[in-house]
């Protein structure tokens, strides 16, 4: 067992040093994540230690590195790409839903795209629009991809090991505005499975179900409501694609209750999925609508107003207190 106290970010730069150490296949690339180390410093210090042909600053081009990283894939390489903010992507988005999300079906199981794509996503940093997106729905809804989100520094180092190891495509978002958290972690352990819900908190009265940057918020949640008498589970969801839905419904089956929280838009968001998903596994358990709280129908405002667009502890306990009133 070995034991540390690590930020997310540290606890992200730790899984990647091991992977590159464990598999000389294992490659990095990314804009400004060599020598400057990552704009959140999550990949500093290996290209100083694995050397430029390992870890490879790469040009401004979105498109350029996701359809790099498929044909070393295709070479037998295990890519591991930075797209240095989640607005970024989207120049990629031709690549990783027409070629990467793809190759394996159209090539009748024959070919494997071990690539995953490290986003840091979400706001809380006070960034303007295309810094601080969440558009993990938008590549959920493509067949063929993996899609995680860590929220704990023992999660971010054992989910990415797990998604460098995994013959699928993997889409990796990073909770940017969690890197600075603090966690333990057992580099030591044996992990769980990567697409398996983790029962952060356990309760009775109702469920709140997150995933990423929005599980700290839910357990906040959980504690201000305990103060009302109320025992609320917090369920961190950790994969968008395929989602757990039997740890969902064991949970609501307990519970009776279900609220969804995510930082992406309500509207076409996960929680939509989820919510209609349970409903029909759970109706005869339910004892109100399944609810929803995220962002709203609009481009991410300037950083004065980002306090009043993100879903907070105000509007995850709007939520608790309009489910327990039915």
């Amino acid at each position: 067992m070995v034991t540390k106290s690590l930020p997310v970010a540290k606890a992200l730069n730790e899984a990647l040093r091991a992977a590159l150490e464990a598999d000389p296949k294992v490659l990095l690339m990314g804009e400004d994540i060599g020598k400057l180390g990552g704009v959140f410093r999550v990949t500093d210090g290996l290209q100083k230690d694995f050397g430029e042909s390992r870890v490879m600053d790469s040009p401004l081009a979105e498109s350029g590195i996701v359809g790099t990283a498929i044909g070393l894939a295709l070479r037998g390489y295990r890519p591991v790409v930075e797209i240095q903010f989640d607005g970024f992507v989207f120049p990629a988005y031709d690549q990783i839903v027409t070629q990467l999300a793809k190759m394996h079906a159209r090539s009748q199981g024959k070919v494997r795209l071990p690539v995953v794509i490290r986003i840091p996503y979400g706001g809380g940093i006070g960034a303007v629009e295309h810094h601080s997106e969440s558009p993990e729905a938008l590549f959920a809804h493509v067949a063929g991809l993996r899609i995680v989100s860590p929220s704990t520094s023992s999660d971010a180092y054992w989910m990415l090991r797990q998604a460098i190891q995994s013959d699928d495509p993997v889409i990796f978002f990073e909770p940017k505005r969690r890197y600075w958290d603090k966690g333990e972690v057992d580099t030591g352990a044996v992990p769980g499975e990567l697409h398996k819900a983790r029962v952060a908190r356990p309760g009775t009265d109702l469920t709140l179900a997150a995933y990423g940057p929005m599980v700290k918020v839910c357990l906040q949640a959980a504690v201000a409501a305990e103060e009302e008498g109320r025992s609320i589970e917090v369920l961190d969801l950790r994969s968008m694609s395929p989602i757990d839905f039997d740890t969902i419904q064991t949970s609501v089956e307990k519970t009776g209750r279900l609220v969804v929280v995510h930082e992406a838009p309500v509207f076409y968001g996960s929680g939509a999925e989820i919510a209609a998903r349970i409903t029909e596994r759970s109706f005869h358990h339910l004892e109100a609508p399944v609810l929803r709280v995220g962002g709203y129908h609009a481009p991410y405002p300037p950083a004065r107003l980002e306090e009043e667009y993100l879903p907070g502890l105000d509007r995850v306990l709007d939520a608790v207190d309009r489910s327990l009133a039915y």
